[in-house]
């Protein structure tokens, strides 16, 4: 009886080492940079170059303003820099591609040729997304909500990463709702495989891609709660998860603090349960206090 139990021990410790194997063989990878997936959170922090976002609006406008947020959040651990241009906040003003690269190149201008940690730029325009990589830029976190092949290209052309996100402005803004008929998490998933599918036709491998679920975007809250306790059923494949939660309005509705800048406690809490159900990459602009709370998330998980 002994060694049978033993012999079904050993069995499942070997299929437990493989899966976990596996699951430490998923990666991002573009341009220069590796992250592997599965033991460690990605710190991503928020640099609005705009005068009206919702939480910080005005605060990075200048561009010696913004490169000195970029240098904190570096000094405080970050692991990439998205930085946009235009905001996608309720009810915002609309801003050509012309202004949006004016407001991105004064801090390209200023940044130094190696920062360190890959750049992001927050952004639905094509024409921006190309003067960005042309730039330095390593990531293009598309918010526009659906796929498209010329920004498909343009990923393969440079080999850049691509953040993919369900509802964004391009299917309903941050103001409107949609109806969906067969769950949310219907839709995102389904907006997910869509894009893997369309994406390998494009000659771009999964481990270039992310794919950011779009909370408060199109979305209810309701809906954003229905996603967020389903988490751990959105179904990513080996592709990298980004959570962008940060001072959002339904944050500030479940903790029922309503001055935006001061979510941060609350956005860490919505964060851990995302990444323990399988968020890899975490949006924010709190960049000291989710260094510190993920180290320690990411250590004890290895137990």
């Amino acid at each position: 009886f002994s060694t049978i139990f033993f012999n079904k021990q050993l069995k499942k410790l070997k299929i437990y080492s493989m899966i976990k194997w596996v699951k430490q063989m998923n990666e991002m990878k573009f341009t220069g940079y590796t992250l592997p997936l599965g033991k460690k959170t990605y710190i991503m922090g928020i640099v609005n170059v705009t005068p009206d976002s919702f939480s910080d609006g005005g605060s990075f406008f200048k561009p010696l303003d913004a490169l000195s947020c970029i240098e904190e959040m570096i000094n405080d651990g970050v692991d990439i820099i998205d930085m946009g241009a235009v905001s996608t906040r309720p009810f915002s003003k609309p801003v050509t591609p012309e202004e949006e690269w004016s407001r991105l190149k004064g801090v390209f201008d200023l940044l130094p040729s190696d920062l360190g940690v890959p750049l992001s730029v927050d952004t639905f325009n094509i024409e921006t997304a190309r003067r960005c990589l042309d730039a330095g830029a390593d990531i293009i976190n598309d918010v526009s909500g659906v796929f498209s092949y010329e920004t498909a290209r343009l990923i393969k052309e440079y080999n850049a990463g691509w953040i993919l996100m369900h509802g964004g402005v391009k299917t309903g803004n941050a103001e409107t709702q949609r109806e969906y008929p067969q769950g949310i998490l219907f839709s995102v998933n389904e907006f997910f495989a869509d894009c893997r599918k369309r994406s390998a036709e494009c000659g771009i491998p999964q481990s270039s891609l992310c794919f950011d679920a779009g909370f408060g975007f199109s979305k209810s809250n309701e809906q954003n709660i229905e996603l967020l306790n389903n988490y751990d059923k959105i179904e990513k494949g080996d592709t990298a998860l980004l959570c962008a939660l940060s001072r959002k309005r339904f944050i500030g509705k479940l903790s029922s603090v309503e001055e935006s800048g001061k979510r941060d406690p609350a956005t860490l809490c919505a964060d851990i349960i995302a990444c323990s159900k399988g968020a890899d990459i975490v949006r924010v602009h709190n960049v000291k206090m989710h260094r510190q709370a993920f180290s320690l998330f990411d250590n004890l998980r290895q137990f």
